[in-house]
């Protein structure tokens, strides 16, 4: 089977080929003998039932420096043109990622797009883990002051976010006799008009911050994301490093609860994240951590990618 991919990503010249999860799919697509094309997702345009962007049809290589090529540009018909679309570009889930979730869903019949936009844009990180509130650290989302003072007070410890931010950004620890909340809550008000999230502070955190991928519903493999010293963020993005790591049995039932609607979504490719065993986040815009993975356990996550969007394919043309 040989088809033509559309990637809708940040741009190629920017990226860290050493772990960046897309580059990884992108290599394994061109194994396959399948064709890659770019395009940003700001460059979407819709008339008349056709969903265009001027696009770049790419080869790659891991050779940091000279990583792409261009081999053709053209204005892509992601309708008509293209086999399936990697909606890959990283949040901010803002109305912009919103309205191009909107303007893929209108193709979708015709293009397979993943994951799958509607269900992208139903399913923000830090809301959707809400669906699985037993597995996850007591939880306060408000814009409340009183209400984040009172979830302090008796939590002791507690660990403020954004809603929608990415990378471990504006994520703050709040100790049990830091003044500092109010300040925070202030700042969260002035820059973001949605609510933020507060939730209990998970000592364990210095241990990990557990990334566990599933493809169509099932787990792949997991690394533990380790914060480096002073901080408490894990994210490979802010400085964490990764550790090859297997999945407990909780994990394991974590998995096995989430999976199935995971795949009855559309969600072919998402990312979990536990801490001591408690669910916090589920990664479904831009989801990362494979090529760390595929390093610590040998395996090919890729490949089990493409596996799935062949067969969905496949199953679609049946």
């Amino acid at each position: 089977m040989s088809l033509t991919v559309a990637v809708q990503m940040d741009p190629l010249e920017s990226i860290n080929i050493a772990g960046d999860s897309t580059f990884a799919i992108m290599l394994g697509a061109q194994a396959r003998g399948h064709t890659l094309w770019h395009y940003a997702a700001g460059d979407l345009s819709y008339r008349e039932g056709r969903l265009t962007a001027p696009a770049r049809r790419i080869s790659v290589q891991r050779v940091a420096g000279d990583h792409f090529a261009v081999l053709e540009e053209k204005v892509l018909d992601l309708g008509a043109d293209a086999d399936v679309i990697l909606m890959r570009q990283d949040p901010p889930f803002d109305l912009a990622y919103i309205t191009a979730t909107h303007l893929l869903e209108r193709i979708q019949h015709r293009t397979l797009v993943v994951n799958d936009p509607a269900s992208v844009r139903n399913a923000p990180e830090k809301l959707f883990v809400l669906d699985y509130a037993e597995f996850m650290p007591p939880t306060l989302i408000t814009r409340g002051l009183e209400e984040a003072r009172a979830f302090h007070a008796e939590h002791g410890e507690v660990v403020v976010k954004p809603l929608y931010g990415n990378a471990g950004s504006a994520v703050f620890h709040v100790a049990r006799k830091d003044a500092n909340l109010a300040a925070l809550t202030e700042l969260f008000g002035q820059v973001w008009r949605e609510p933020f999230m507060v939730q209990a502070f998970l000592p364990d955190v210095s241990k990990g911050d557990k990334r566990i991928i599933l493809v169509d519903g099932k787990p792949a493999g997991a690394v533990n994301r380790l914060p480096k010293a002073g901080e408490i963020r894990s994210n490979l993005a802010v400085g964490g490093t990764g550790a090859q790591s297997e999945l407990t049995p909780r994990e394991l039932e974590i998995c096995a609860a989430i999976g199935p609607e995971l795949a009855k979504r559309g969600l072919l490719f998402v990312g979990i994240d536990v801490i001591a065993g408690y669910l916090t986040e589920i990664n479904v815009t831009s989801p990362t951590g494979i090529v760390a993975i595929d390093r610590f356990n040998g395996t090919d996550t890729p490949a089990l990618i493409w596996d799935a969007i062949e067969t969905k394919l496949t199953h679609r043309q049946s």
